[in-house]
């Protein structure tokens, strides 16, 4: 295992142009890190410096805190999981993994080439599968290979560069349960760069937020979807995303195109002196004002809205309730939703409402907001008014501590299994 450390990385082409700007990071010891953004952040460029296969134009690449700016790519001890699999099709599940071991020519023995094997088939479910082809493989079966072939090499950390785009909806769901437990069993430092909003929040320790090759924000999941530090981040973390409503604020009442929203003192003193703030609201901060509960209703805000249409999910609905922002708070909305590498945020609000309302399409509602949980942001400088940076990094050491004892909970469960065993 391996920490890994980011001092000051640049990355320039010919161009000039820095596809990464100064991003540092300490991944530590054991560490799971997402690394995610939209299409054209840096974050597989970035990857790739740390494995080595894109030079470094500036600052220090740390590895265990030796220096490797300097190393070939299998110099560093790292394994790396691609998107495609890059498994040979000529070659029998056995040796694709086995690959590694065959390329340090004379390191090991068969014996051992075996054992490292059945050892890695077994972490993955793979055994029954050794003896076939790569083309006769599942498309999940095939990653599971790609990873065997990594975790053979015994790396000092695993890079995984978005290795399950290529699945559908449901075994990438069942490989992120896989990687997961994998990670934590083998306590390996890992690094995975993902687009894909539910990996980035279900698999990290921390996640590291990228625009434009610029590092915006790295922590647990938990903290970035509650304390979000800029527009960016705030808009980008999250499915359905953080709605963004334009509004003024007169005392600790703000102003919108929905209506008055009477907010706690202490979030109103914190936009003071702003002429317009944007409000950051998540779809679950609305409730349906006749299923609210008596003893938390004077903690928001009721009002009452039009609702254009509803979609019902079984467990819950989405209401969506349209709003006409002034020209340069729409512009402001369509460059978030270029950075954020969207077509347009249209501008409507999505509600998450229980799945027993009545609430329906083309009528007005009665909404209530907990108005506890609002986001106040500079439209300028994008900054979140209203973080709690305390609060945030309390949830990230509360994720820290999460993840040393589920590693040591996994490595106790595999001592028990191995001694049952033998």
């Amino acid at each position: 295992m391996a920490s890994i450390t980011l001092k000051n990385l640049v990355k320039k082409y010919g161009d000039g142009f820095p596809a990464v700007n100064d991003v540092s990071l300490d991944i530590a010891d054991g560490e799971f890190i997402i690394l995610v953004g939209p299409s054209g952040c840096g974050k597989s460029t970035l990857l790739r410096m740390i494995v080595g296969l894109e030079d470094i134009t500036s600052g220090d690449l740390l590895i265990n805190g030796q220096r490797v700016n300097d190393k070939a790519p299998r110099d560093r001890n790292l394994a790396m999981v691609f998107q495609n699999y890059a498994l040979y099709p000529h070659l029998t599940v056995f040796e694709n993994i086995a690959f590694p071991l065959r390329l340090a020519k004379g390191k090991y023995t068969e014996e051992q080439v075996r054992k490292l094997v059945n050892d890695a088939a077994a972490t993955l479910e793979l055994t029954e599968h050794l003896d076939r082809k790569p083309a006769n493989l599942s498309g999940g079966q095939r990653q599971r290979v790609a990873m065997g072939r990594a975790i053979v090499r015994q790396a000092d950390a695993f890079l995984f560069d978005e290795p399950l785009s290529n699945l559908d909806a449901k075994l990438r769901g069942q490989m992120r349960s896989e990687i997961s437990q994998m990670q934590r069993r083998l306590g390996t430092t890992s690094v995975y760069v993902t687009h894909d909003q539910t990996e980035a929040m279900t698999l990290g320790d921390r996640v590291a937020v990228l625009k434009k090759g610029i590092l915006q924000q790295v922590a647990s999941p938990r903290e970035l979807y509650e304390q979000p530090i800029n527009l960016f981040v705030a808009g980008f973390i999250g499915s359905p995303s953080m709605n963004f409503l334009p509004a003024t604020v007169e005392g600790n009442v703000l102003r919108t195109a929905v209506g008055d929203l009477t907010i706690p003192q202490d979030k109103a003193d914190k936009a003071a002196g702003k002429e317009i703030v944007l409000v950051g609201l998540r779809p679950e901060f609305f409730e349906d004002a006749k299923f609210v509960d008596e003893a938390k209703r004077p903690h928001g805000s009721v009002f009452t809205a039009p609702i254009s249409h509803t979609e019902w999910l079984g467990n819950e609905q989405y209401g969506y309730i349209p709003f006409h922002p002034d020209p340069e708070v729409k512009e402001l909305l369509d460059n978030l939703a270029r950075d954020m590498d969207a077509d347009e945020l249209r501008p409507q609000i999505v509600v998450t409402i229980d799945a027993a309302s009545r609430i329906r399409g083309g009528r007005d509602a009665e909404l209530w907001l907990d108005t506890r949980k609002v986001h106040l942001f500079d439209p300028e400088s994008g900054e979140n008014l209203t973080r709690d940076a305390k609060a945030g990094a309390e949830l990230t050491e509360e994720a820290n501590a999460a993840r040393a004892e589920e590693i040591a909970m996994a490595r106790e469960r595999d001592a028990v299994s191995s001694g049952a065993e033998s």
